[in-house]
């Protein structure tokens, strides 16, 4: 975001504020008059304090307490006035006026603490997200790619489902996955894997050697010498696959992950393991053999990789997303253009709130190879 859009975002909310204050001192002023002029009618005491109160609704301490002392000032006109000032009523109702100006200031004070922190912890969490969970670029290689994270936390961008895209000699390698739990162990899980992916998927090993290496550092990793009774429990579902840039394929071994999604016209098929394998972490428990599946993958096709948190979002009445059904309606799209229709309908879906975390990938190949392997203009949904 540049210089003059966050001047323009940081400015509209002050603006509005700065015209919303035209009530609580009109408000003042009228009820000043009021009793001025109508003598015997005395409103000050009883509606002088909405001022204060309605203020704290929109506007900082500072102009808060500002307000509650005009206010104040507004009784005083009106006590002086009346000759009403140090009769027991009048001074209780001033005493009151105080008090309940007092707290409601200290609770916007409160209420602004509470927003720095909030913004805080935002600003910290995209900060992981961008150092764990970084955005893919549009192009890779011959790939046309999109990317979308929904986290299901509040003030969260980020939590245990994971992507990533590395190139190899001879094409692109992907992985999707989606930790167990939620919170902070599953992000750091997530780190993990990527880590571990990163490091290893550019080289030549095949599918099955990446799948086992990863299964391992998972099982390690996972399982801390202090926590050895969790053994067995960690595991991460994920699906790796391999793109060549001059071949319309796609090779994938899946451990245990929602199937991808391939969109060829008007038509989507879930690409079904033949013998799928179980999640990273649980290898060593089942002796996991790891089989490549090989699907053709033409150009113009769009291929979806998506977490469970996409197919069992349900809206209000309990019902299940229907990715494959919507997705083939929307196509043929770019991949950007479908993850901004699929974005936009998933939040109508669960009526704007998701109960887990959700990530999805669109890929289309082009069979053509950019002059540079990675364009690293970013075309992402967070």
């Amino acid at each position: 975001m540049g210089l003059l859009q966050r001047f323009t975002h940081r400015s509209r909310p002050r603006q509005a504020g700065d015209a919303l204050l035209v009530l609580p001192l009109g408000l003042i002023v009228v009820i000043v008059m009021v009793d001025v002029v109508a003598l015997g009618l005395p409103l000050g005491p009883s509606l002088l304090i909405v001022a204060p109160a309605l203020t704290a609704s929109f506007a900082s301490t500072l102009v808060t307490g500002a307000i509650a002392a005009i206010a104040m000032v507004g009784m005083l006109v009106i006590g002086l006035d009346s000759h009403l000032l140090g009769t027991m009523d009048f001074d209780s109702q001033f005493v009151a006026l105080l008090v309940v100006s007092v707290i409601v200031t200290v609770f916007c004070c409160l209420s602004e603490r509470h927003a720095r922190e909030l913004a805080l912890v935002r600003m910290v969490s995209e900060a992981t997200q961008r150092a764990v969970l970084r955005p893919l670029p549009r192009r890779i290689g011959p790939l046309r790619v999109a990317s979308m994270y929904l986290a299901a936390q509040s003030q969260s961008v980020i939590g245990g489902d994971l992507y990533a895209a590395i190139r190899t000699a001879t094409g692109t390698r992907l992985i999707i996955g989606d930790v167990m739990g939620k919170g902070l162990t599953a992000i750091s899980d997530a780190a993990l894997l990527l880590g571990a992916f990163r490091g290893s998927a550019h080289r030549q090993a095949g599918l099955p050697e990446l799948a086992a290496y990863l299964d391992h550092s998972v099982c390690w990793n996972l399982a801390e010498p202090s926590e050895a009774e969790k053994a067995g429990e960690c595991f991460i579902t994920a699906a790796l696959l391999d793109i060549p840039d001059a071949l319309p394929l796609i090779h994938v071994v899946n451990c245990g992950h929602p199937p991808p999604l391939l969109l060829r016209g008007r038509h989507a098929s879930a690409l079904h393991a033949t013998r799928p394998a179980p999640p990273l972490g649980l290898g060593e428990l089942t002796a996991a053999a790891y089989h490549v599946d090989t699907f053709t993958f033409e150009p113009e096709d769009l291929l979806l990789l998506h977490t469970d948190g996409v197919v069992e979002a349900r809206d209000p009445l309990g019902v299940f997303y229907p990715l494959t059904e919507r997705a083939a309606s929307w196509t043929p799209h770019s991949p950007s253009a479908l993850i901004h229709h699929l974005r936009t309908d998933l939040l109508a879906h669960v009526g704007g709130h998701l109960t887990d975390d959700a990530a999805v990938i669109a890929v289309q190949h082009t069979l053509r190879q950019t002059p540079t392997a990675v364009d690293t203009t970013h075309d992402n949904a967070y």
